[in-house]
């Protein structure tokens, strides 16, 4: 399989792909290896992750650097990126302790009733292209700290970061066999549904994480799946600083090209500051440069994924074709790479695919709506549900409105944003299950209950 960087269209690497026989030999000795380290203490397995994030930060620049001939992503955000997986592991691993030991639930006299945490057992990981990192150490930190097997399959568009992960982490000190690569495209991930695991963790589409879910449902064993979305973000009428919120939102918008499933994806800003929010929000994205990704003035590098260019230009076409308005932007770009211009429109409805259907490119849609009502039940027409953001300076107003939208993260004054601390969960068509947060770490365990009767 050819690596193909995105901004050059040139081959970087070949690799092996997996076939049957390979993945079968690696699931094998995965087989083995788990069991041997879910006996080693808990501790020692947090400090095993404890050095790979160590390790993550002493080779960030090389790193960074291979993220971005793969995927395009700019210097810059790649090494954002890895910083912010180092932050996340390092909450995983403060807290691991706390929330996968042994739990003393209650107890009288001579009863005692607790629950323990125990490992899944091996587990299938297929991962996403767009923060190989930072989606990548949601799933497979937390399983290996919990003592779990990983079959880690990176997305064939971040396939040598995923040999990079695989170094480090056998670097830090996890056993050979307890964390393994499956190599390839879309076949090797189906090869891996038909594969006897403890439990499947997807981030990808809604159509293949639909797919995967109808795949292994009948063998009874989790199936956590963190899909897209079409996250909606309102701009008040009573927010004080209408730039500073313009340019945050732009960020919002186009950074990482768009390519987050925390983007927002459309924006609504109430009529009374319509028209000046809309002029700081073009100046914004105007001031961007388009480029080399390896350039440091450089905001937006090439899409991914070639194939990404069509839905965009059929979003494009289609706001046209019914009424919207072309702010900047539209096409793709001339040249080698896979370059699409900074897009927005105005004067779309929910008649359009733009205000519908998730773009994952630097495209936006802009409405002007009358009410808080309106930007309401705007915002909650989607089968998505994976965040909702509103700008307004107040937070009693901001927590009414939020409160009425089925989404797994809320934001005020804030918008493309996770942490550690709190899950990440989607709901409808943006998926099933949560990671990070305490969730997150027990979400690799089986709880076992224990009825202790008698002395200690």
């Amino acid at each position: 399989m050819n690596i193909i960087n995105p901004a050059t269209e040139e081959v970087i690497a070949t690799v092996q792909v997996d076939s049957p026989t390979t993945l079968e030999e690696k699931y094998r000795r995965l087989l083995a290896a788990q069991q041997i380290w879910a006996q080693l203490p808990l501790g020692e397995r947090i400090n095993t992750l404890i050095r790979f994030a160590a390790l993550l930060e002493a080779e960030s620049a090389s790193l960074a650097e291979i993220l971005t001939a793969e995927t395009g992503k700019p210097l810059q955000q790649a090494k954002n990126e890895i910083k912010g997986a180092i932050s996340r592991i390092n909450w995983l691993t403060a807290n691991a302790e706390r929330y996968l030991s042994d739990e003393l639930m209650q107890e009288n006299g001579t009863v005692r009733e607790c629950i323990s945490y125990e490992p899944l057992g091996v587990i299938g990981n297929i991962s996403a292209w767009n923060y190989p990192y930072l989606v990548g150490v949601n799933v497979f930190v937390p399983a290996l700290i919990a003592g779990n097997g990983v079959l880690y399959k990176p997305s064939e568009y971040a396939t040598l970061t995923g040999l990079e992960i695989d170094r480090l982490l056998k670097k830090a000190g996890v056993p050979d066999h307890v964390f393994q690569l499956a190599i390839g495209d879309g076949p090797v991930g189906k090869m891996m549904l038909d594969m006897e695991f403890a439990g499947y963790f997807f981030t990808g589409s809604y159509h293949t994480g639909k797919y995967i879910y109808e795949q292994v449902s009948q063998k009874m064993v989790p199936c956590q799946l963190e899909l897209g979305g079409k996250d909606p973000l309102y701009i008040a009428n009573d927010i004080s600083n209408i730039k500073a919120v313009a340019e945050a939102t732009a960020d919002g918008a186009f950074y990482n090209n768009g390519q987050s499933c925390c983007s927002v994806e459309r924006i609504y800003v109430h009529q009374d500051i319509y028209d000046e929010y809309l002029d700081y929000f073009v100046q914004q994205v105007k001031a961007w440069t388009v480029g080399n990704p390896l350039d440091d003035d450089v905001y937006f590098g090439p899409l991914t994924r070639k194939l990404q260019i069509n839905i965009l230009e059929a979003q494009v076409n289609d706001a046209l074709a019914k009424g919207a308005k072309l702010l900047c932007g539209g096409k793709a770009i001339d040249g080698k790479g896979f370059y699409f211009e900074p897009t927005i429109l105005v004067d779309v409805t929910h008649d359009m695919l733009i205000m519908k259907e998730e773009s994952f490119g630097p495209i936006i849609g802009i409405m002007s709506v009358r009410s808080d009502e309106e930007a309401l039940s705007l915002m909650q027409d989607t089968d998505y549900g994976l965040t909702a953001g509103i700008y307004t300076d107040s937070e009693a107003r901001a927590v009414s409105l939020l409160k009425k939208i089925d989404a797994g993260s809320a934001y005020w004054n804030c918008c493309d944003r996770v942490s550690a601390a709190v899950p990440w969960s989607g709901r409808k068509h943006s998926g099933i299950g949560s990671t990070l947060s305490h969730q997150g770490l027990r979400a690799f365990t089986k709880p076992k209950a224990w009825h202790l009767v008698g002395s200690k």
